[in-house]
C-alpha cells in the first residue's frame, strides 16, 4: 500500500494515524483498511457496494464518510480496441482520503499522476477533484487511441490485402468499449454533481472552476465516444459497401468473359451439328475462316467490354 505526503511511501503494514491527515493507495481487499473502516463506524453497505464487482457509478455519504464508486478502463488482451472497466472506490473521511481498486497497476498509475500535482496543503476535497480528473483524462486519452485506430482501419480498408473478419472483429469490440464509456460517462457526471453539491458553500466556493472543468471534460467525453460509436456504425457500411463493389466487379468481369465466348460458343455449336450437306465443310481454308471470325467477334467485344469499362 501507499501513502502520500511529501513523496510516496510504500509500506507493508500501514500506520493509520486518526488525527492526522493521510492520503491511502490501497488493494481493496486489504485486512488492515477493511478493519479499520470498521471501527470507525463505516456502513456495512458501503463495503458490500466496494466488494461487488457488478457495483455502478455510484455516489453515498454517511455521518463519516462519503464514498465514490468509479470506473478505470484497462486494456484487454482479447483485443487492442477492446477496454474493461474496473472498480475503484474512493472513501473521504474527516482527514482520510482512500484508494481502493483490486489492481496494483491502476494504483500505481493514478498515485504517479497524482504526485505530480498533490502539494500537501492540498485538502482532501482538491484532492478528490485531482483523482477523479486523472480517472477522466486517463478515459479521454482511451477515446483517443479508439479515434487513431479507427482512422487506421478506414485506411485498411481501401487497401488491396483487406483482411475483413479481422477488421469486423476490431469494428465489434470498437463499439462495444465506447458504448460502455458512453454510459459510464453519463453515470460518472451525476456522480460529480452529487459530490460537488454536498460539499459546504465555502468548498463549493473554492472548487467551483475546477469542478465546471471537469463537468466540462466528461460532457466532451460522452459526446466524443457517441460520435465516434456513430463512426464505427459507419465504418461497419463502409467495409460492408467496399465488399459488395468487389464482389460486384468479379462477377462483371465474369460476365463479361462470358460474352465474350458466347458468339463463339454459338459458331463452334453450329459446326458441330451431325448434318450431311455442310458446304463449309469441304472448303479448303474453312477450318481457317472459321477460326479468323471467332478472333475478330472476339476482338470486337472486347473492345466494346473495355469502351464500356467492365473489363
Amino acid at each position: 500500500m501507499y501513502i502520500l505526503s511529501d513523496r510516496i511511501y510504500y509500506r507493508e503494514n500501514i500506520d493509520i494515524n486518526t488525527d492526522a491527515q493521510q492520503i491511502i493507495f490501497t488493494h481493496i481487499d486489504n485486512p488492515e483498511i477493511n478493519a479499520w473502516l470498521k471501527a470507525h463506524n463505516f456502513p456495512e453497505s458501503f463495503l458490500e457496494d466496494i466488494h461487488n464487482e457488478d457495483q455502478t457509478i455510484t455516489f453515498e455519504q454517511s455521518r463519516h464518510f462519503k464514498m465514490i464508486i468509479l470506473k478505470y478502463f484497462s486494456p484487454d488482451e482479447e483485443d487492442e480496441l477492446l477496454y474493461n472497466d474496473n472498480n475503484v472506490a474512493l472513501v473521504i473521511g474527516e482527514n482520510k482520503f482512500i484508494f481502493l481498486s483490486d489492481s496494483e497497476h491502476i494504483i500505481k498509475n493514478i498515485i504517479s499522476h497524482l504526485y505530480k500535482r498533490h502539494e500537501e496543503r492540498d485538502s482532501l476535497e482538491y484532492v478528490t477533484y485531482n483523482v477523479i480528473d486523472i480517472m477522466v483524462d486517463h478515459t479521454m486519452g482511451v477515446v483517443d487511441r479508439l479515434d487513431d485506430r479507427l482512422e487506421s482501419i478506414e485506411d485498411n480498408i481501401f487497401s488491396e490485402q483487406i483482411e475483413e473478419k479481422e477488421i469486423q472483429k476490431h469494428l465489434y469490440f470498437a463499439r462495444r468499449t465506447l458504448n460502455r464509456i458512453a454510459k459510464l460517462s453519463v453515470q460518472s457526471n451525476d456522480a460529480v454533481n452529487k459530490i460537488y453539491n454536498h460539499y459546504p458553500l465555502e468548498t463549493r466556493q473554492k472548487l467551483k472552476y475546477e469542478f465546471i472543468d471537469l463537468k466540462e471534460h466528461l460532457a466532451f467525453l460522452i459526446n466524443e465516444s457517441k460520435t465516434y460509436l456513430d463512426r464505427t456504425g459507419y465504418l461497419q457500411n463502409l467495409l460492408m459497401g467496399f465488399l459488395s463493389n468487389r464482389m460486384n466487379q468479379a462477377m462483371q468481369r465474369l460476365a463479361a468473359i462470358s460474352l465474350i465466348f458466347l458468339p463463339l460458343t454459338f459458331i463452334v455449336g453450329n459446326y458441330g451439328m451431325n448434318f450431311k450437306n455442310m458446304p463449309e465443310l469441304d472448303w479448303k481454308y474453312g477450318y481457317f475462316v472459321i477460326w479468323g471470325l471467332n478472333i475478330v467477334i472476339a476482338w470486337l467485344i472486347f473492345r466494346w467490354l473495355k469502351k464500356q469499362k467492365w473489363i
